[in-house]
């Protein structure tokens, strides 16, 4: 079914986290809420996908730092000269792409001079609520009531760590990123509410063991899928598939030690290759994603598309009917199997053909399909 790319991330996303989510069903967008970027300077500071060398040339006079990132990089722009007055940190993929950054502000950001970004933050609920020792905070209690918010755009996610009442927000980080790397810029993430427990040089605040999210999953392995997502669904730039396909095999060979994402890898491995016209190569890469994860019906249905690619047609309609026999609203797959039977059982063609374009009546994104589909139902008809 054709969605939009956030709606075809976020379920990506999802069905690698391992959360089922079928064609029909409901994915929760955020509201479309500005990320203030008029009304607070570092959200002003750099664009999402510069590249390194435009974006070092911006900030020449700026004294930075660089530290690793996986297999990327971390530029560092000390509180003393950044233009927020935070510690300002942006990351940059090994391809040279700026994909997220975070400010820091230990001793909390006052946001009553910022009435655009305070509107934003009144209207959205807290995606997280937890209770958080900042050990520079002025006017502190021993714990302090802290929250995260978010908020995005088509391409990227804005998240605001913030603590004080709701009338007289104090904002202790931000971060912004582009969406395959949303999990990578969490500001519940524990080393980044380190960066505010402990500060360089400032004695640290209360350690709670508990607090604050650690991936189980290698570092590398989910930087790299996400370096793969953003090359293969086009978040800077054009499609690269060639970036695709070399980001999932880093980071399957990363060890990825759940099923779900390394199905997912395998799978998405898959679609890069078949992309790039490697078909047999994208075969062995989708069933090894079945072997892990049995009957998953996108995998079934671009296996499906596969085999049809290669000539293979009755392996392709077994896997396009196993799809939709496992999701009977599953759109896509619906239509290639019409287009599969179009030559040995026109009539059969033609009920898939009026299904698939029943299931996506007024999809603006599946018009295309929609308009050849209605062309194949006046043929057959004939």
């Amino acid at each position: 079914m054709g969605i939009s790319r956030r709606h075809l991330y976020l379920t990506g996303f999802l069905l690698a986290a391992g959360i089922m989510v079928g064609c029909g069903q409901n994915v929760s967008i955020r509201p479309p809420l500005p990320p203030s970027a008029t009304d607070l300077v570092l959200l002003k500071a750099t664009a999402l996908c510069e590249r390194k060398p435009e974006f070092l040339k911006k900030r020449a006079s700026s004294a930075h730092r660089s530290n690793a990132w996986g297999s990327g990089q971390e530029i560092v722009i000390a509180q003393a000269r950044s233009a927020s007055q935070g510690d300002e940190s942006y990351f940059v993929d090994e391809d040279g792409l700026l994909v997220g950054a975070l400010f820091t502000f230990p001793k909390g950001l006052n946001l009553d001079p910022y009435p655009v970004l305070r509107d934003t933050l009144s209207r959205l609920k807290p995606a997280l609520e937890f209770y958080l020792n900042v050990s520079q905070l002025e006017a502190k209690v021993n714990m302090d009531a802290s929250a995260i918010f978010e908020t995005g755009d088509e391409k990227s996610t804005t998240q605001y760590l913030v603590t004080g009442s709701r009338d007289h927000p104090i904002l202790l980080q931000a971060s912004f990123a582009i969406d395959p790397y949303v999990r990578l810029f969490s500001p519940y993430r524990r080393e980044f509410l380190d960066r505010l427990r402990k500060p360089k040089g400032a004695k640290g605040g209360l350690t709670i063991e508990s607090q604050g999210s650690e991936d189980k999953e290698p570092f590398l392995s989910l930087q790299q899928f996400a370096r793969g997502q953003s090359a293969q669904l086009a978040y800077c730039g054009d499609k690269n598939y060639d970036i695709a396909a070399d980001a999932y095999q880093k980071a399957i060979a990363s060890g990825f030690t759940n099923k779900v994402w390394l199905a997912e890898a395998h799978h998405k491995l898959g679609q890069a290759s078949a992309a790039k016209g490697q078909f047999d190569k994208a075969k062995t890469e989708m069933l090894r994603s079945l072997a892990i994860r049995p009957n998953i019906p996108e995998v079934l249905n671009n296996l499906g598309t596969v085999h049809f690619k290669l000539g293979e047609r009755i392996e392709a309609l077994g896997l396009f009917e196993k799809a939709v026999t496992l999701r009977p609203n599953y759109a896509v797959a619906r239509y290639n199997l019409a287009e599969a039977y179009e030559q040995t059982n026109p009539r059969r063609a033609l009920a898939e053909y009026e299904t698939f374009l029943a299931l996506v009546e007024g999809i603006l994104e599946e018009e295309a399909r929609a308009a050849v589909a209605r062309e194949r139902v006046q043929a057959l008809k004939r």
